[in-house]
């Protein structure tokens, strides 16, 4: 399979990422932030500096991940002033992705609303009424903008976002019916929040058409207790399922990109040194 690695997990010093990908033989390079920017907010002359980079070293980008319309609520409304800056940024994401040859664009979604739907009383004591129906309205101008200018989105599965499953990834884009233009963004270790189980349920959500691209980090999640743990690979509760994910990527052709989020440091803040410790298994699995 195609393996990249979100850069900034290594260092927001894009040269130095790009070093360390090519010690590792990493093919695919994914922006967020670099140097003192997130993806978006930098001028015409450092993206032309990044692209040249990239392009010098062979490394192509999979994946323009800003966080497009994180942080807003069920009570934000498209054409609001937070929902315009949402989507300018996600026009000057889009520029961007033209000059670096991105051929996908990261969205995410309004914060959680923990019950969406319910049944037999649940429905009228529970349900967060109208919650859900917000999001389409404000996710359907970015899937027009991304259909005229020629790019795919890929709404990320969040920890804390409306859309935090596979299932609730693909009725988002059956409601908008937007297969040719958002695709789901998988992040496994996210799920587990919600208790999406990645393999078989969360694998079987995206089958057939539905998967864009693919985040793998190794976490251990305590929603009682409000915790999260990023662990090493293959020590949290996704360990045992990573065989099965990757076979079945590959069973069925995937052809994205897998990329690595280096987001575990082995207790002293070093992400780089989380990262040297945890390609090679990511490697192992995926590669």
């Amino acid at each position: 399979m195609k393996l990249g690695v979100i850069c900034d997990g290594i260092s927001r010093d894009l040269r130095h990422a790009v070093d360390v990908m090519d010690e590792f033989g990493l093919g695919y390079a994914e922006l967020q932030f670099v140097g003192e920017h997130e993806v978006g907010d930098h001028s015409a002359a450092e993206i032309a500096e990044m692209d040249a980079l990239l392009r010098d070293r062979g490394k192509p980008v999979s994946c323009l991940s800003r966080h497009v319309f994180a942080g807003m609520t069920s009570q934000n409304r498209p054409g609001d002033d937070l929902h315009t800056r949402h989507m300018d940024a996600l026009k000057r994401v889009i520029e961007m992705a033209h000059v670096v040859g991105s051929p996908l664009v990261r969205i995410m979604t309004q914060k959680k609303e923990q019950i969406l739907w319910g049944s037999h009383g649940a429905e009228t004591w529970n349900v967060a009424h109208g919650a859900w129906d917000t999001m389409a309205p404000m996710i359907a101008p970015a899937v027009e903008l991304a259909r005229a200018e020629g790019v795919t989105l890929v709404v990320e599965t969040g920890n804390g976002t409306m859309v935090n499953s596979n299932y609730t990834a693909r009725r988002l884009i059956d409601e908008l019916d937007a297969r040719d233009a958002l695709k789901v963004l998988w992040d496994p270790a996210n799920n587990c929040w919600c208790h999406e189980r990645a393999y078989p349920e969360g694998y079987e959500a995206v089958r057939g058409g539905y998967l864009g691209h693919v985040h793998i980090k190794d976490v251990q999640v305590d929603t009682p207790r409000a915790t999260l743990e990023v662990r090493p690979m293959g020590e949290g509760q996704l360990g045992p399922l990573f065989g099965d994910i990757a076979a079945a990527l590959r069973r069925d052709g995937y052809d994205g990109v897998v990329s690595f989020e280096s987001v575990y440091h082995p207790g002293n803040g070093d992400f780089e040194a989380g990262f040297r410790q945890n390609i090679e298994p990511f490697k192992a699995l995926f590669g």
